[in-house]
């Protein structure tokens, strides 16, 4: 999420009660989790599994939970509980953030439309769909009946055996001439876009996690689930009841084959198989081999 006024480092580190490390007056422009920072963005760590990823990262400033070494050019707030310090600048940001009302219920009945969406032109929405606050929506989309756009992402710190949410900043974008099924949900980024690509094509009964970004003219059937923070390229397939992990890319033109488990990266122009899935061929072989095992155990016992 984008700030709509810059802050300083100094200015964040009063306002929310953390002593800072590097120089105060560092511009901060936005807030962002750790798969989606750019330079000018504030992103937390609390784990020392993560540090050198933050400190590393394209973020301006760390909020981090012990005192490190600062890298150059950057700058860290210091807080026993980053997780909790990141919620609160977060909300604090989008309150802060200018809204005008939007309520085109009138022109599409049956549908609810939240604050601060944005809808094109010739653009179908069915009824029971539910466009969620900040969402925008190109040209030419069609939305089935039943599909909620923008829900809140699905992100949890869990600590003494229960779950906190990270506040929903982000939102959903839908470009020209998509189309979405019947039931289907995508959930708004946690910090930054969830975004759907021109020409794709998504089936019933789909989920598209927060901050994932899908390509031009993919095709996704029915019961497809993708985690958040995903990066899909242009022109892929997947088809019925593949499901994809979180934070890992796909190139263009690959197509995953129905009840696939995605766990890595894929590269395009291939097809894919199996869970954890691989390149068609190769697991066809896998499969063969697998099935002469028995034989091959009873004629070596």
């Amino acid at each position: 999420m984008k700030f709509d006024i810059p802050y300083t480092l100094e200015a964040i580190s009063k306002q929310f009660g953390c002593p800072l490390v590097g120089s105060p007056e560092l511009t901060i422009t936005g807030i962002n989790e750790i798969h989606r920072v750019v330079p000018g963005d504030i992103v937390f760590v609390d784990h020392p599994k993560y540090y050198d990823k933050a400190l590393q990262s394209n973020a301006t400033v760390i909020i981090i939970d012990k005192q490190v070494e600062c890298p150059e050019g950057k700058g860290l707030l210091i807080s026993e509980k980053p997780f909790d310090i990141f919620n609160q600048i977060t909300r604090f940001g989008y309150s802060q953030k200018q809204r005008a009302p939007f309520n085109r219920s009138g022109d599409y009945p049956g549908v609810f439309i939240g604050k601060n969406v944005t809808i094109g032109s010739n653009v179908q929405l069915a009824p029971g769909v539910c466009i969620m606050d900040d969402t925008v929506i190109g040209n030419h989309v069609v939305i089935g009946p039943n599909t909620v756009i923008g829900h809140t992402a699905f992100y949890f710190k869990k600590s003494n055996q229960q779950y906190t949410a990270m506040f929903s900043c982000g939102n959903v974008e839908i470009a020209d001439h998509v189309e979405i099924g019947a039931n289907c949900t995508i959930d708004r980024g946690v910090t930054d876009v969830t975004y759907i690509g021109t020409g794709t094509k998504i089936d019933n009964l789909v989920q598209i996690g927060h901050d994932t970004r899908i390509g031009t003219n993919c095709l996704f059937a029915s019961h497809v689930g993708i985690a958040g923070c995903v990066d899909i390229g242009d022109r892929v397939t997947m088809w019925g009841q593949v499901g994809c992990a979180s934070g890992i890319h796909i190139g263009d033109d690959a197509v995953v084959l129905a009840q696939s488990g995605i766990s890595k990266s894929l590269a395009g122009n291939a097809t894919y198989f199996g869970s954890p899935c691989s390149e068609v061929r190769e697991k066809f072989k896998e499969m063969a081999a697998v099935k002469q095992l028995p034989d091959f155990l009873r004629k070596h016992q």
